[in-house]
Formats: C-alpha cells, structure tokens, sequence
C-alpha cells in the first residue's frame, strides 16, 4: 500500500511551498488508494511554537487536506530514538565526537584556506576512550566507499559518491536527535513508501539512505520537487505571496481554487486549467511532475478562484460566503439570502471577501452616491421616468426578477428610450455606484422598500439640482 507523509516543521508558518508539497503527498496516496500521515518535526525545540503548530493544522483543516494518520510529534518519540542510538553505539554503527566547536572552526578554516570541501574528518571515528570536559555529539559512521544511487521519480537518476559524504551528527550533545536522524526512523517505523518533498532536501537523501540501511530497512521512493519561484524569478518569499496560508482563506479564497493553482505549478493534464478535488485525484501521478521550477502568478490564482466561484453552486457558495459578510459587519438577516447574493455576483467577484464588499448595498444602506456617477445618470432629463419606474415597482404585489424586469421595460417603452438609459440611473440611484449585476437582479437582491426609499432619495436630488440650475 502507498504511504505517503507530508512533516512540515513549526519553526514557521504554512505557506504556498509547503502547502504544494502536501498536496502532492495527499493526492499521490489518495490516487493509489493508499494512506497519508502527518507528523510534525518539532525537535528545534527553540523555534517550534505551539502557534505555529495551531497555524500548520489549520491550514490543512482549511485545505481539506485531512490525514488518515496523524498528527504525530517527533518530541513524543524521544525514547524510540534514544532506542535506536543506543543500538547503533553498540554495533559501530554510530560513535561519539568530542570535536570541541573550536576545533571544528579550525578544521574548516583550513580546509578553506587548502581550497579543499569542507567537510568533517572523522577523526573521532575510531576512538573509544571519553574525553573529559566535553559533552559529545554522537555521528553516524557513514561507508567511506561506493555509491548511493536516487532513482528520483522526478529529477530522475542521481548517483553520489559516499567518500564525498561526512559523518553526520544524529544527536547533539544534549542528547537530542537531529532531523536527518529522526527522519529516518520515523519513515521506518511508519512505513512509508514515498517520499516527496523540496528539492531543497536532494542533498539530505544519501544520507539518510545510508542511514536506512543501517536500520536493514528499504528506502522509500524518493520525489523531489522542484522549486516555486516568484514572479520575477526569485526564491519564492512574503513579498511574492508566500505567506500564512490562511491568510488567503481571509481574503476570501476557495480552498478548491487554492489546490487547483498550486497542483498546476509543476503539474499538467493537457491543457485543462480548471480541476475539481475529485478530478485532482483521479489524474494525478507523481512521474508527471515537471522538473523545471514554476512561478507563481497572483493574477493567475485569483483567475482560477473566480472560475470556482462561477462554477459552485449558489447555496454552497452562499453557505461559503456567510462569514465573510459578517466579517464586513454585514448582519445577513437584514438583507437577501446570501445563496441569492451569490447567484447575483459569482460572476463580478473574485474573492469572497470581494463579493461581500460588492454586496454590502444589499445589506445596509448608504449615506452619499459616488458624485461622479450622480452628475452623469441623475440629471433633470431623467427625472420623469425615474418617477414613473418608481410607481411601477411600488406597484408591484410580487418583488420578482420577471416582474421587476417588465417593469423597467414598460416604463423604458413609455419615454421610448433604451434600457440602459432607464437601468444605469435606477443602478446609482439603488446602489450608489456605477456596477452591479444587471438591474432587475440588483432591484430584486435589495429588496423593494429599500428600493423605494433610495429612489425617493435620488428623485429629491435631481429635483434639488433642476431648482438650484433655474434659480
């Protein structure tokens, strides 16, 4: 069975390049019917937070992306690394350096200085007898010959040569694992058969290869992926948009749209942009991944994010929408239902929190009409028909989309002028501005003594300006 594991570190926050490597673990074993685990890797006791623990499974809730195993803690499982230490002490496996950090800044200054690697030595490699005064490390004899062979599904086959890699610590000299270490005996113990991660952590996968041997465990499948990089092409960072994912479930984005863009960046299907969740998963395959670093492209996610918006059903994007009129002060009882507010602007909005600020009109009323749009659609010329349309609509014993609509037509016919001469004023004089949907679902969303009310408003003002021009 495919297991896969995604184990972010709460040094930080979840961020774009994380979320991608999760949901590539996530979909790989949800293709093969297999498990996801994951575990966080908390041993950086002095950067790990609670907050950023909190952060990290929130951003997963929001995603959808749920573990079938999990979370787990690598600090909850000192004793089983402290297990398997003692053992490779014990075989040779494993031996203590008592390498002062002086000497060790000696020792690569020097290989500096010879324009050799800088690399440790392992001059402690062969001793046994303590030395006093120092609290060792404890490193893992790596072999000093042949080759450690990656077949990346992904980047393909990577060879290293083992005398080019040095003894690693496993454990500090306060005792505590080191991540390399740690890592190795968790994949084991959790049995995991792939591995994907960031190509960042290419150069780690020898080792701890090596390291897996010396448990007599096979090594998982090895995925690395390749980079996100900005839109100007460099490392990815807060100034591009990698920051706390839920920093953009605040600005009102569909978690659906979110692993949509980021599958993309790496991954392709033909030329399909648009994805569901269950799509994602039917075609996903890890050996499609593309080796070349993406770019990440805001105008590009917040595009996919408004085709989600379009294709969603009304009352799930309404039910999707109503926190986020409550987040703008919006109380959603005093207006339309927000499944109505969503069929009205699932096609002018493209973010939630964009749709609620588009719909607060409908919720609430307004104090002054952009003054640019009231000098152009609210003058004298139009004062009678907008009286006329007002008596229609109040006449109305339905307030329906149909009947409003017969409505404004009716009194369009009357002065014989077009729709648009009628509808643009009826849509500044309702909403206070130049956009909205079309005219008869805007009348219709904010409801007819709403309506009434704010053409009375707009009547007075352009009865005001025609006394204050013949004064």
């Amino acid at each position: 069975m495919v297991r896969t594991r995604f184990a972010p570190s709460p040094t930080g926050v979840l961020h774009l390049g994380s979320v991608r490597t999760a949901l590539f673990c996530w979909l790989y074993a949800r293709h093969h019917g297999g498990q996801f685990i994951l575990r966080i890797e908390d041993t950086d006791r002095e950067r790990s937070t609670p907050e950023n623990v909190e952060a990290i499974l929130e951003g997963m809730a929001w995603l959808g992306l749920t573990a079938d195993e999990g979370p787990f803690y690598q600090t909850e499982r000192y004793e089983r690394y402290r297990e398997v230490l003692d053992d490779w002490l014990d075989s040779g496996k494993a031996y203590y350096c008592y390498c002062t950090k002086e000497e060790l800044d000696a020792l690569r200054e020097a290989q500096m200085a010879a324009g050799e690697r800088v690399r440790y030595d392992g001059r402690w490699r062969d001793k046994t007898e303590p030395r006093e005064g120092v609290d060792p490390v404890i490193r893992f004899k790596n072999p000093l010959e042949g080759e450690v062979i990656v077949d990346d599904a992904v980047r393909g086959r990577v060879v290293f040569q083992n005398e080019q890699l040095d003894d690693l610590i496993i454990a500090r000299s306060d005792g505590s694992p080191t991540y390399n270490f740690s890592v190795i005996v968790d994949d084991y113990d959790m049995r995991i058969t792939h591995v994907i991660r960031g190509d960042d952590h290419l150069n780690n996968t020898p080792r701890q290869m090596n390291m897996l041997a010396a448990l007599g465990a096979e090594p998982p499948k090895y995925a690395h992926l390749p980079m996100i990089l900005g839109p100007d092409g460099a490392k990815l960072s807060k100034r591009h948009g990698a920051v706390d994912i839920r920093e953009y479930e605040e600005e009102g984005y569909l978690p659906e749209a979110m692993l949509n863009y980021l599958v993309r960046l790496g991954w392709s299907h033909g030329d399909q942009e648009i994805f569901s969740v269950e799509q994602m998963i039917e075609l996903f395959d890890i050996k499609d991944v593309n080796h070349s670093a993406s770019s990440f492209n805001p105008e590009k996610l917040l595009w996919i994010n408004q085709q989600h918006m379009i294709a969603m059903p009304a009352d799930r994007l309404g039910e999707r929408l109503m926190p986020y009129l409550i987040k703008a002060g919006l109380e959603p009882a005093d207006g339309p239902d927000p499944e109505h507010i969503a069929e009205g602007y699932h096609e002018r909005a493209d973010t939630l929190l964009h749709m609620a600020a588009s719909a607060r009109y409908c919720y609430e009323d307004f104090d002054v009409i952009d003054e640019k749009s009231a000098k152009k659609h609210l003058r004298p010329v139009i004062l009678e028909p907008l009286i006329v349309a007002r008596r229609r609509l109040a006449e109305l014993e339905h307030w329906g989309q149909t009947a409003i609509h017969e409505a404004i037509v009716e009194v369009a016919a009357d002065f014989d002028i077009n729709m648009g001469k009628l509808g643009q004023p009826l849509r500044v004089a309702v909403t206070g501005g130049p956009v909205s949907p079309p005219i008869d679902v805007t009348l219709w969303l904010i409801g007819q003594e709403r309506v009434l009310e704010r053409l009375d408003n707009a009547i007075e003002i352009i009865e005001a300006r025609a006394a204050s021009a013949n004064s």
